[in-house]
């Protein structure tokens, strides 16, 4: 089997970080639900665990790959897309705005108990639907364009950027870090959709 090229190995990597992203979200609606549906309340570590992944992850690896180098490499090469790109942009934004605002309703769950739990299942409900929207824009829209009009320089550089995970203004290499919560949230997170022990 030939080794994966340059596009083909960032594709990958920016569709594998999507894939974790979203698992992590379906196992806060999955907790979410279960509570909602009168189950036995998961250990709240598990959701502060899931928020710290999304919180870190996405702003300190995921979008600056994205904004500073993904977007800004596809500017220089089409204007075709610039305003689905600025949106983008502007959903980076939104998108850490609303990690902050689960974190509140986080706490407020655990200090208020039941009667703070509606305001924080509308808001994991809102984060979810709004970063699978946003996930979806840069996979049928964005990288197709990337496909068509980036060079091969292009995605040799970006290759290097995103297999790296460097923290973007020390350089100091962080991804293993984040591999790690990942495997400890999956491994504390009861089945389905983890590999934990199943709630009962």
């Amino acid at each position: 089997m030939s080794p994966l090229s340059a596009e083909q190995n960032t594709i990958r990597i920016i569709h594998d970080e999507h894939g974790n992203l979203a698992s992590i979200i379906r196992g806060m609606q999955y907790f979410v639900r279960t509570i909602d549906q009168g189950g036995p309340a998961p250990d709240l570590k598990m959701f502060r665990a899931m928020l710290y992944y999304i919180d870190q992850f996405p702003d300190r690896i995921h979008h600056p790959k994205e904004d500073r180098h993904l977007f800004a490499r596809l500017q220089r090469r089409t204007d075709t897309v610039d305003d689905t790109l600025e949106e983008l942009s502007h959903q980076h934004e939104k998108g850490a705005a609303l990690v902050r605002r689960l974190g509140q309703a986080l706490a407020r769950y655990e200090f208020e108990g039941a009667a703070a739990f509606p305001a924080f299942r509308a808001l994991v409900s809102e984060y979810a639907g709004f970063y699978f929207s946003h996930m979806r824009l840069e996979e049928e829209v964005i990288l197709p364009a990337a496909i068509r009009f980036l060079q091969p320089e292009d995605w040799e550089e970006l290759e290097a950027v995103f297999a790296s995970n460097r923290e973007p203004l020390t350089g100091v290499e962080i991804k293993g870090n984040f591999d790690k919560l990942f495997s400890l949230i999956v491994n504390i997170t009861p089945a389905p959709m983890g590999v934990g022990a199943a709630l009962n």
